[in-house]
């Protein structure tokens, strides 16, 4: 064997050798520019090159939006399978398996802490937990949020990213729409703030239910927003949709947002309108 031949092999085996972290790259969804990791997540999971706003866990979120500390909000456990429901899999294997993945017990989060320097309640859906989907467990930590808010006399801020409702609850995860409801009409009865922050996706029966009730509706850059899909749509009303449809931008426009803010704004944003909301408050009737 030739020098350069052995030369060559000792070379590649230590390159092969050499450990490479898993993660330090990141691709844009949007671009599919190749980003620093660190640098993706000092940009707070905005793409520094095309300002693709990247889907985040309530954690991330908490850290972002929280002055300091948090508190998680305590939920009331609610049955795991209460239909006993297996499609492909058995509905308590999808849950095993989205509780493993993402570190939480459910599609939904709820915290307590300063925004501000004030004292907010923050509820966050995670995508990553089956589509964010709306169960039992999200109407339940919904209504956690609602009534930690009445009793700490703070604004209640909802930050949604959802598929809809989840099938394998049927009709119980339908029934969290109403339920919902009544946690927002307890917040309007003490006169307190509800604030509602869309982010991509927010579809199905949440956009159907609380999403739509804030007394602000915001939403990140670009996010997708609606009820059914855009080719059901198209193929219901036998029409190519405009550019755009169901887009946050699209939606402000046309009188369904109140603003569209950027993820580095966000927390200014709503410490400054919560802020003036809790200001203009009227004393809750006897």
């Amino acid at each position: 064997m030739s020098w350069l031949n052995r030369t060559r092999q000792q070379l590649t085996g230590f390159l092969s050798r050499r450990e490479t972290p898993d993660n330090l790259w990141t691709k844009c969804r949007g671009c599919g520019a190749m980003i620093y990791t660190k640098e993706f997540a000092e940009n707070l999971s905005v793409c520094p090159r095309c300002d693709h706003h990247e889907r985040i866990g309530p954690r991330d979120r908490f850290v972002q939006l929280f002055d300091g500390d948090w508190t998680a909000v305590q939920v009331p456990r609610v049955p795991e399978d209460p239909l006993k429901f297996r499609d492909q899999k058995r509905y308590v294997d999808r849950l095993r398996a989205a509780k493993a993945a993402t570190g939480d017990g459910e599609a939904m989060l709820v915290a307590c802490g300063n925004l501000g320097g004030r004292t907010a309640v923050v509820a966050v859906q995670n995508f990553a937990f089956m589509g964010g989907s709306m169960g039992l467990g999200v109407g339940e930590a919904f209504l956690a949020g609602a009534r930690a808010a009445v009793a700490a006399s703070a604004p209640f801020i909802v930050f949604t990213a959802a598929g809809g409702a989840r099938m394998q609850e049927g009709i119980l995860s339908l029934m969290q729409m109403p339920r919902t409801t009544v946690g927002i009409q307890e917040l309007q009865e003490a006169g307190l703030p509800y604030v509602v922050v869309m982010t991509d996706p927010t579809t199905g029966g949440v956009t159907a239910s609380y999403a739509m009730l804030g007394d602000l509706q915001i939403a990140e850059p670009n996010a997708l927003i609606g009820f059914a899909g855009q080719r059901v749509i198209e193929q219901t009303i036998r029409e190519k949709l405009p550019e755009g449809f169901q887009r946050a931008e699209y939606l402000l426009e046309h009188g369904m947002l109140d603003m569209v803010v950027h993820r580095r704004e966000i927390k200014d944003t709503l410490a400054r309108l919560t802020g003036l909301l809790m200001a203009r408050r009227l004393p809750a009737p006897a």
